[in-house]
């Protein structure tokens, strides 16, 4: 089953929050069976350190321009002049989610199931980082990164048929994540232009390479 379509996998979740907020590092084996380092020879646990390491560093070395992409492309000017008030983190991340949620609506039909759940965990990944260096604590961060999940999957959920919805379809459902915005419209033309121009590009370009829009 694609996970992609329900969340991000358990192993790498837990993997993830258990090494950075305790010192004793638990994971979950793809049979979900609970394995401790404290349980293990000084070298097994030295092996799955290593093994665990280089699975990470790859992934960020592979998948980092996608990030940086959507990053870039979130930091977009034009997208914060027709704010009514100033814009928030909260915003902000709606506009990160967005894009991401085009890019997967675009990319996941084409493309191997392993590699779009590899992106998709690697981007909340980043995410999650990325909320912990504002300061985040372990709580907290548990229950915003379950917040947004559910904020991503709903956008999902509603630009699936993006390309068959009428203006005025549109127009609703991205004002239900940015009432504060007062110029919907030239949202809807930015995303039309970011959905075509996505289907230009490969995924491979994507990765390999990061815009200069």
């Amino acid at each position: 089953v694609l996970l992609v379509d329900g969340g991000p996998k358990i192993d790498i979740i837990s993997f993830l929050f258990e090494l950075l907020t305790i010192n004793v590092v638990c994971f979950f084996s793809k049979k979900l069976t609970p394995w401790c380092f404290t349980t293990l020879s000084r070298e097994q646990y030295e092996i799955s350190k290593n093994v665990i390491t280089n699975i990470i560093f790859f992934m960020s070395i592979k998948y980092i321009n996608i990030y940086n992409n959507l990053v870039k492309l979130t930091r977009n000017k034009d997208l914060y002049k027709d704010f009514t008030n100033q814009d928030t983190f909260s915003d902000r991340l709606i506009f990160f989610l967005l894009h991401f949620a085009f890019f997967l609506k675009v990319y996941k039909k084409d493309n191997d199931k392993k590699i779009m759940q590899e992106i998709y965990d690697y981007l909340f990944r980043q995410l999650e980082l990325s909320i912990r260096e504002i300061g985040y604590g372990d709580q907290s961060i548990n229950k915003k990164m379950k917040e947004y999940l559910n904020l991503f999957h709903a956008i999902l959920s509603d630009i699936h048929y993006w390309n068959d919805l009428k203006n005025s379809e549109k127009h609703e459902k991205i004002w239900n994540y940015l009432e504060n915005y007062k110029n919907i419209d030239y949202l809807i033309d930015y995303l039309d232009k970011f959905n075509d121009d996505l289907s230009k590009i490969s995924l491979n370009s994507f990765i390999k390479s990061v815009s200069n829009d």
